[in-house]
C-alpha cells in the first residue's frame, strides 16, 4: 500500500505544479505531498519551464527543501501578494473543509492559505472524509505555559486533548512558533468546524487550531485505477 500511496502522492503533486506560472508568488506548503510538489517545481525552474518564481513557505521544513532546489525565496512579510498557495491536509471533508497540521507547521500554513488568491490542496485518496476527526486529532496550538489550561478548556467542550509527544526528542514537539500542541479528539467526529473553529480559538492561550474552514478553492486527488496512478479534480459538495 505504501508503494501505491506514493505513486498516488507523486501523481497529484506533479498536477499541481501545472497550475504554477511564470511571474507568480506561490505559497509551498508542508508535508510528505507537498514536498514532492516542491520538488518538482524546482525541476521545472531547473529546465527553465519557469522563470520568475518567488516561494513563501510555511514551515522550517518546506524553507531547507526549497532553498536545497534554488527556489527564490521571501518571507510572508516581504510579499505584496500570493496568486497561489498548494498544500497537502490530513484530512478533507465534502465540503472542502480540513484538518491540518499532522506536521505541527498550521499556523503558517493557515497564514499563507488565508493570503492566497487561490488555495489548492493535495492529498491522496486516503484524506478523504464524510465527516472530519473521526480518524485524525484536531491540532491545536498553544502557549507552553497554558497547555494544562486549555487542555481542561478542550475537556469542557467535549474534547479529549493531549500533549503532542516528540518520537526521536525527549519531551513534546515544539512547532517552528516555539509552542506546543494538544491533539483534541471530539466524539463523533466535528460535525460544525466554522463553530468550532472560532470557539477554539477565542480560547486564551490557544494561538491557532488545524480546522480550516471556507479557505479551500480546489482539491487534487491522487488515487490508484486500474494499477495506474491518477489524479482527479474532486467535486464540492
Amino acid at each position: 500500500m505504501a508503494d501505491l500511496q506514493d505513486q498516488m502522492k507523486q501523481a497529484v503533486a506533479q498536477a499541481a505544479t501545472e497550475q504554477i506560472q511564470s511571474g507568480m508568488v506561490v505559497g509551498l506548503g508542508s508535508g510528505s505531498t507537498a514536498a514532492l510538489m516542491i520538488q518538482a517545481l524546482g525541476a521545472k525552474l531547473q529546465r527553465g519551464e519557469l522563470t520568475d518564481i518567488t516561494g513563501v513557505t510555511t514551515s522550517f521544513q518546506g524553507e531547507v527543501l526549497a532553498a536545497e532546489l534554488g527556489i527564490p525565496l521571501q518571507s510572508l512579510n516581504a510579499v505584496d501578494r500570493i496568486d497561489l498557495a498548494i498544500d497537502g491536509a490530513d484530512e478533507v471533508d465534502p465540503s472542502f473543509q480540513l484538518i491540518k497540521g499532522g506536521g505541527a507547521c498550521h499556523v503558517q500554513e493557515k497564514l499563507v492559505a488565508v493570503r492566497a488568491k487561490r488555495f489548492v490542496v493535495v492529498v491522496d485518496s486516503t484524506k478523504l472524509v464524510d465527516t472530519l476527526n473521526l480518524g485524525f486529532l484536531l491540532p491545536v496550538e498553544v502557549l507552553p505555559g497554558a497547555w494544562r489550561q486549555v487542555q481542561g478548556q478542550l475537556r469542557e467542550m467535549g474534547g479529549d486533548a493531549q500533549l503532542r509527544m516528540a518520537v526521536k526528542k525527549a519531551g513534546p514537539v515544539v512547532t517552528d512558533q516555539g509552542n506546543l500542541v494538544l491533539d483534541v479528539k471530539f466524539a463523533g467526529g466535528i460535525g460544525n468546524p466554522e463553530a468550532l473553529e472560532k470557539d477554539i480559538n477565542n480560547l486564551p492561550g490557544v494561538l491557532e487550531n488545524g480546522l480550516f474552514v471556507n479557505l479551500t478553492d480546489q482539491v487534487l486527488v491522487g488515487e490508484i485505477t486500474g494499477g495506474v496512478a491518477g489524479v482527479r479534480d474532486l467535486p464540492k459538495r
